[in-house]
């Protein structure tokens, strides 16, 4: 069995299908033994099945490697504290977190409604604070701890995910701070975005748009290549590297991985400037900023694209 996370014990939410699944087994395959965090709920959030977290521990203790499934809810306090707590009930201690759970309510911003929104900010940005509070007061105790936080090029803008592209990017500021705030304590935190083919990403209008500007025999072409070339499984050892000891002085950056494909995003940071004596005025900037700053600006921003 390979070793790199041997004796170590992780937690991924979200682990039942998909990217959260690949997670797990494997850091489990590195040695980890694992908590499979997972209610088994709809892509929407609804509904529970503990089905969905006992086929995964059922699949990584079929390999020989050690998990256990846990069906506690992230977007609650209670549920996070829950889980941390199983962990430790279970194997003594807690060394990786991937804050991995994740649903999706996706609407126009101007119809989305105020259960939508909150629905997804609650198991993305919440859960991820929730799960990290937990688990960093057992990591400041051992003086020591990885966090792996879920972050998407949704952040980066994208149609019809007002709720999701604030909470990703809002678990983006917050990665920064919990790496400053937790490194004196030997813990780190990072982020990524993950491109893979799950149920959050390939459904049945993007499969309708492919046969609509592709054809059918276009569209299954398409669709044969994202899967095989968008496996969950190629987002996963970038995780198995963070949680590791040989990631011990990465701390506070966001990566990007899909197939074949791992990156490091540059640091934000002032890209232009103008300069004057004293403040600007609003007349000033009226006739300074269009022949300069925002000269080649335009309205309509291009999508986001991961290939």
């Amino acid at each position: 069995m390979p070793d790199l996370l041997k004796d170590k014990v992780g937690i991924v939410t979200g682990a039942g299908r998909g990217i959260g699944r690949a997670h797990a087994r494997a850091i489990a395959a590195q040695g980890a033994k694992v908590v499979v965090n997972d209610p088994g709920v709809a892509r929407d959030g609804t509904q529970t099945d503990k089905s969905v977290a006992d086929l995964v521990v059922a699949e990584i203790q079929k390999a020989g490697d050690t998990a256990v499934a846990n069906y506690d809810t992230v977007a609650t306090s209670e549920g996070a504290t829950n889980i941390i707590k199983f962990a430790i009930e279970k194997f003594g201690r807690l060394d990786i977190l991937v804050n991995n759970a994740g649903i999706l309510r996706d609407r126009m911003i101007f119809n989305m409604s105020d259960e939508e929104w909150d629905a997804v900010i609650k198991t993305h940005l919440y859960g991820t604070f929730y799960c990290t509070r937990e688990a960093c007061k057992i990591m400041r105790q051992q003086k020591l701890g990885k966090i792996i936080n879920t972050s998407s090029a949704s952040g980066l803008g994208n149609v019809g995910q007002a709720n999701y592209s604030a909470a990703k990017e809002g678990i983006v500021g917050f990665t920064r701070t919990v790496a400053r705030e937790m490194a004196s304590s030997g813990v780190t935190c990072n982020a990524i975005r993950p491109h893979a083919a799950t149920r959050m990403t390939l459904d049945e209008k993007m499969k309708a748009a492919w046969v609509k500007s592709l054809g059918e025999e276009g569209a299954r072409k398409k669709e044969k290549r994202y899967l095989e070339e968008m496996s969950p499984n190629g987002t996963s050892p970038l995780v198995v590297f963070l949680a590791s000891d040989a990631a011990d002085n990465v701390n506070g950056y966001v990566f990007d991985t899909m197939y074949g494909r791992v990156a490091i995003y540059r640091e934000p940071g002032i890209q232009h400037s103008v300069i004057k004596a004293g403040n600007w005025t609003p007349e000033e900037l009226v006739e300074v900023l269009p022949k300069t700053i925002t000269k080649d600006m335009v309205r309509e921003r291009p999508p986001i694209s991961v290939f």
